[in-house]
Parts: structure tokens; sequence; C-alpha cells
């Protein structure tokens, strides 16, 4: 099955946490908590744990996101993790990953296993969409 939605991001926070032991490397590295909000055949939010290595000026860089999702895909409600990551070198997207974490589904979406992946449109609008099964 397939469910599609946009999403805006409610918050970005990015946090005091810094890598231990400190090493200094060409790009900074970084860690934010975001909160979205999902619209269309994905209803819902969820709680984002974000991390990079990126330089805003050049727009070079990889993030790793890890996320936790409660809501609806197509009516159907519960809960679920999901993780994804891409490297840009600031005028594409490559190097992309994006997995429902196994075993994580709760509610009537407890055995949701599948992939995804997420788009943004020239003019800022978020796209998320989700490839699943439910068992």
């Amino acid at each position: 099955m397939r469910a599609t939605g946009t999403f805006s991001v409610k918050s970005f926070v990015p946090t005091d946490v810094t890598p231990e032991p400190a090493i200094a490397t060409a790009l900074p590295v970084g860690l934010a908590k975001l909160e979205k909000q999902f619209e269309g055949e994905v209803t819902g939010r969820s709680a984002t744990l974000f991390t990079s290595a990126y330089d805003p000026a050049s727009g070079v860089g990889t993030y790793l996101a890890m996320e936790s999702f409660e809501g609806t895909l197509n009516g159907v409600a519960g809960s679920f993790n999901f993780v994804h990551s891409a490297t840009t070198t600031g005028e594409d997207r490559g190097n992309l990953y994006f997995l429902i974490v196994p075993s994580s589904g709760t509610g009537g979406l407890a055995g949701i296993t599948g992939t995804g992946d997420l788009s943004i449109d020239a003019d800022g609008t978020h796209h998320m969409w989700f490839e699943y099964e439910l068992s």
C-alpha cells in the first residue's frame, strides 16, 4: 500500500549535545529535536531526533533522522518508528535511505513494514510517502 502526505515542521530545536571526545572535522556535527505535522493520506504528527554533518553556507552534508509517528495511514490509526537519511552536495540529494522500523507499530499499524521517501518542492512544500504492508 502507499500513503502520501505533506508535512510542515512545527518546531526545530537545536540541542546542546556535542560529540565526545570533540573531534574537529570540515563539517560541523549537530543534533536537533523536531516536531512535524502531517496532512493527506498520512495524517498525524512525529517527534524527530535529527543529526547532521552539514554546512549551511554551501548546502553540503548528510543527515540522519529517527522519527516516532502517531496518526493514520489511509485512515488506519496507530504509531510506529521510521528512519531516513540523505546526502546533498548543495544541488542534489543522494545516498537515500528510508525504513519503517520492524516491530515498532502499534494499534491498527501493528506489524507495519516497509519503506518510503520524501521530497521538497521548489516552493518549500514537503512531501512524504510510505510504501508499506500490514501483517
